[in-house]
């Protein structure tokens, strides 16, 4: 525990009390290699922070952190339990204090740094820029999709001290979440991917979407670079947005002639698409490892982001065709039944019109084996507000014209959606994921492709786990009959 030395540490415990103003009980002498908020997933090496939230509170397992090799915790309270001499620091607010943390990272940071929003796209092209910018120099990016009050700061807190370059997702649901983000982030360069009928429920209009977006400018370092989508209606209103807070420069990207990042042409396949584009005057063919049009609308947002930050393009080409969707966001599997294969396209992360748009024209795009079909499973598209049905209703024209055959459906929205197709398109409507699951479980066979989408809180990912379980269910199946004769 604490055998971090001065060339791999990521903070001292001097400069954690420094940063968080925290009392230290216990050896302060320690170094840590780490930041973690869950004691399940503590490293050796560790600083744990006990963060109390609204269903958990990360003092009730700080003995379990440290039980699990973590060097140092940061508390708020008395703890019970704990052996005398522990390794703590005393703060007032431990959220408070890992924020702080992030800023004494973010101060310490001499590199660039990016930070990334939009209504659909944020996580996919945070890592296609991380990737890219790797190719260069090292870079750091937030975990998964850490992109809230919490995940934000941890990320930050967790950059190292060698990197050249930062690249950060910020996320909201609510006006007034992004700005406080971004002042703590304080990019250099900000890419707002698009803006679109997302979390509606929250807003009066997708103007007001709109300009959650670009609080994104108010931690804008002055002079600093605005990367928007040309295509997008509001860029116009982001342009201004951006130009008011400082930026000293506003990139354009996308199929537009004014697009400065523009798109020539592409040309896709089942397993990537092949582009041609020009950044900033600078002729680019390259591939990109994941098909959908999406991924090469924000490719040209992160080639365009590395140009301007001093990267490699020709080595950040290189890097998007090795790019693998992140998990729940396009990612494939094959499942192997006894009669063949099929395979899953998990896209069960998140859903929203757009994002669901994208993936049934991916989907349309995919070649199943002869005689087999293109099956999508849909759950409903949560926080839309009062023209939930209706957004629901209108995925049925991109089903029809990607060539779907078969649609399964979860949640009263979705039953909309349902109602809708003809019946030939029909495979069965669940009240919830569970039902959805049995539903497609039932009917799929060697050939198909799957594709599972749906908000979070319609927990599609029940379907996926369901759908490969019919391989290991096929296994013991095996197994048994073998053990039997």
């Amino acid at each position: 525990m604490g055998s971090a030395t001065p060339e791999t540490s990521l903070w001292t415990a001097a400069e954690v009390l420094d940063a968080t103003g925290g009392a230290a009980s216990g050896n302060a002498n320690w170094r840590v290699v780490g930041v973690s908020i869950d004691s399940r997933t503590v490293q050796d090496g560790d600083l744990f922070f006990a963060i109390s939230g609204p269903n958990f509170d990360g003092h009730d397992y700080v003995r379990a952190a440290l039980d699990a090799g973590a060097s140092a915790a940061v508390v708020s309270r008395e703890l019970e339990g704990i052996a005398a001499g522990a390794p703590l620091v005393r703060v007032e607010t431990t959220l408070d204090a890992l924020s702080a943390l992030g800023r004494a990272a973010r101060a310490r940071m001499t590199g660039p740094v990016a930070a990334v929003t939009g209504s659909v796209g944020k996580t996919g092209t945070k890592e296609a820029l991380r990737a890219a910018l790797q190719r260069y120099a090292p870079a750091h990016a937030s975990a998964s999709s850490y992109n809230n009050h919490w995940g934000v700061p941890l990320s930050l807190a967790r950059m190292p001290r060698g990197a050249a370059f930062g690249v950060f997702e910020l996320g909201m649901n609510h006006a007034g979440e992004i700005g406080p983000l971004a002042r703590l982030v304080r990019p250099r360069l900000a890419i707002i991917t698009n803006v679109e009928p997302v979390h509606l429920e929250y807003f009066d209009s997708v103007t007001a979407i709109a300009d959650a977006k670009a609080e994104i400018f108010e931690g804008l370092e002055k002079g600093g670079i605005a990367v928007l989508n040309r295509d997008n209606a509001f860029f116009g209103r982001l342009a201004d947005a951006a130009r008011a807070r400082g930026a000293g420069q506003v990139i354009g990207f996308g199929e537009s002639d004014s697009a400065e990042a523009r798109l020539i042409k592409a040309v896709a396949h089942p397993d990537c698409t092949c582009v041609s584009a020009d950044i900033c005057g600078q002729p680019m063919t390259y591939k990109i490892g994941v098909p959908g049009h999406h991924w090469v609308m924000n490719s040209l947002a992160v080639l365009a982001s590395v140009q301007a930050l001093g990267g490699d393009l020709g080595l950040a080409g290189l890097a998007l065709a090795e790019l693998t969707p992140p998990e729940g966001r396009g990612n494939r599997t094959r499942v192997e039944l006894d009669t063949g294969g099929f395979e899953i396209v998990d896209e069960s992360y998140n859903a929203n019109p757009v994002s669901v748009a994208a993936a049934i024209s991916s989907l349309g795009a995919l070649r199943p084996e002869e005689g087999a079909r293109r099956i999508a499973v849909l759950g409903d598209m949560l926080e839309l507000g009062p023209d939930a049905p209706k957004f629901h209703t209108d995925l049925a024209a991109p089903l029809a014209e990607a060539g779907i055959d078969l649609v399964f459906t979860a949640g009263p929205d979705m039953r909309r959606l349902s109602e809708a197709l003809p019946k030939r398109m029909r495979g069965g409507h669940g009240a919830d994921s569970a039902e959805a699951a049995a539903n497609v479980t039932r009917v799929v066979r060697a050939g198909d492709i799957v594709m599972v989408k749906g908000s979070l809180g319609s927990r599609m990912r029940l379907v996926v786990e369901a759908l490969k379980d019919l391989e290991t269910m096929g296994r013991r199946a095996r197994a048994a009959n073998g053990a039997g004769k």
